[in-house]
């Protein structure tokens, strides 16, 4: 590229032979100290690593290289964090974990707004970081077959694959994170009933997770505006005080 900058060539960590056959987790961050930290947890758990310091050459290696999941900092030279995680998500369902030193509630939204899956903030646990990127991961797993799980469930003009990891509505193909993927599927199996943030929070988000109700909402909202603008009718619907419901109005 024309414009000069410093960055961090990415390089891959040493791995055990079953995990070198994975495609590796990408860090984009641009404090050398917290990249060698996360770095030495995530391939004590048996991952390879590759990374980049500062936005634009992590959005080029995100999209190059195919990672499984992206630990992505907020605050980032050449590209902001926001701003890699608006232009990755059009283009890719990689699950994203925003780090960032940005605390308040409004902050973790706008970043799961942008398509994060997940938010931490700093400083944190290498520990927790490493115990959410599990949960992500599991959470993006292909599920297998069984009598509660179709692989493929409609409704109406919509059409969810979870083995694929796609999700069209009239036959257009709409981008969702895998986070809203699952979401969509547990709304679509349970089409008719209320359900409540909490029990949202433990069958797609999990027990570890301690995000805040309105987290949920956010994720909510995302998946509502898109089907919205294709289907042009409400699916998702907001009973008040109780939870959500899916299902025509």
């Amino acid at each position: 590229m024309a414009e000069a900058r410093t960055a961090v060539k990415p390089r891959m960590g040493n791995s055990s032979p079953s995990s070198a056959s994975q495609r590796p987790i990408l860090i984009i961050e641009d404090d050398p100290d917290t990249v060698r930290l996360v770095r030495l947890y995530l391939e004590r758990d048996g991952h390879s690593v590759i990374e980049a310091g500062d936005g634009i050459d992590g959005l080029e290696l995100a999209l190059t290289e195919s990672p499984r999941l992206v630990v992505l900092d907020r605050m980032l030279p050449g590209m902001d964090g926001l701003t890699v995680c608006e232009k990755l998500r059009a283009e890719s369902d990689v699950p994203i974990i925003m780090l960032t030193a940005r605390v308040e509630e409004a902050d973790r939204l706008t970043g799961l707004d942008s398509g994060a899956d997940d938010y931490v903030t700093k400083p944190f646990s290498p520990r927790e970081l490493v115990a959410r990127i599990r949960a992500v991961l599991r959470r993006s797993a292909p599920r297998q077959d069984g009598p509660d799980a179709p692989e493929v469930q409609t409704f109406g003009p919509i059409e969810l694959d979870m083995r694929a990891g796609s999700v069209r509505v009239d036959g257009e193909l709409l981008r969702f994170t895998p986070t809203e993927m699952r979401l969509l599927s547990y709304l679509m199996l349970n089409s008719g009933q209320i359900l409540s943030r909490d029990s949202i929070i433990e069958k797609v988000l999990g027990f570890d997770y301690d995000g805040m109700d309105r987290t949920v909402d956010t994720h909510i909202s995302n998946i509502r505006r898109k089907l919205e603008k294709r289907a042009g009718a409400r699916f998702v619907h907001t009973v008040y005080g109780m939870g959500y419901r899916f299902g025509d109005a």
